[in-house]
């Protein structure tokens, strides 16, 4: 009787002190958990706003919202009483092993957060990166998936694709051809230029600005080379260049100006024979 007489005594006291805990602990969770839906609509809006893909939104959104949760849970926690030092090292050993194992997949997973949000290229582009050259047709969180002018389709991890060289073919709207045109050394230097520059004027995907660019670049061993340097639409890349080739190769033919052969002149020596 003594003892509960005792309790009945300390009841007030103690509701106060640990019902203050409780109430401040209940408060500290509902803030942490609206502060957490919050942050997650924002960085929503903001990767959105980004244009960064569907996917990585979701999951960055769903990662911010989980880590102000945990943090939310701990500090609830530590106001009533626990003590977090021990669990917070638990939630440290637990996250470095789960990175140790998934070392791989979260290089890849960074790859493609930095792919998505930086932009060095984008679905659609025609790249050459990882010692792989295709179009590409998709960005995922772990991978990106290639298709090449052979339609072969290459998955390729996207920390391959980060950590290497990217040569993107589409960033820019035009794009330059480069051609080596070698003429045989008796053939007329300026009479050559205007019939390049010719097929150059009437070229229907040459564009006239910026110009482009004929001359003489190297005596070569059987040949006269000269540049021919036009500039055409990144989508007309392919079709220009083959184009050209052809009609360079006809107005040359009709100019009789002709390309060359390689050519080795042989000397024959003869030795007398020994008596």
């Amino acid at each position: 009787m003594e003892n509960l007489d005792g309790l009945l005594e300390q009841a007030p006291e103690l509701l106060m002190t640990y019902g203050l805990k409780v109430f401040f602990a209940i408060v500290i969770f509902l803030v942490g958990r609206y502060l957490a839906h919050v942050t997650k609509k924002v960085t929503t809006k903001v990767l959105h706003n980004r244009k960064v893909d569907k996917t990585v939104v979701s999951f960055v959104a769903n990662l911010v919202w989980a880590v102000v949760l945990v943090f939310t849970v701990i500090a609830t926690l530590g106001q009533i009483g626990v003590q977090t030092a021990s669990l917070i090292a638990v939630l440290g050993a637990a996250g470095l092993a789960v990175g140790l194992a998934l070392q791989g997949s979260l290089s890849n997973f960074a790859s493609g957060v930095l792919m998505v949000m930086f932009r060095p290229c984008r679905v659609g582009d025609y790249v050459e990166a990882a010692g792989i050259a295709g179009t590409i047709d998709e960005i995922t969180i772990f991978s990106t998936k290639l298709r090449t002018p052979d339609n072969k389709v290459i998955v390729a991890p996207n920390s391959a694709m980060m950590n290497g060289t990217i040569t993107n073919f589409s960033a820019l709207g035009e794009r330059r051809v480069d051609l080596i045109i070698g003429v045989a050394y008796d053939s007329d230097i300026a009479r050559t230029k205007e019939v390049l520059k010719s097929v150059l004027d009437n070229n229907q995907y040459v564009l006239k600005d910026p110009g482009y660019t004929v001359a003489l670049a190297e005596l070569g061993d059987s040949s006269i080379n000269f540049v021919v340097r036009p500039w055409v639409k990144t989508a007309d890349y392919w079709a220009g260049r083959f184009e050209l080739l052809e009609q360079i190769k006809n107005a040359l033919d009709a100019a009789n100006i002709s390309i060359p052969f390689p050519q080795m002149d042989l000397h024959v020596k003869e030795v007398a024979a020994a008596r």
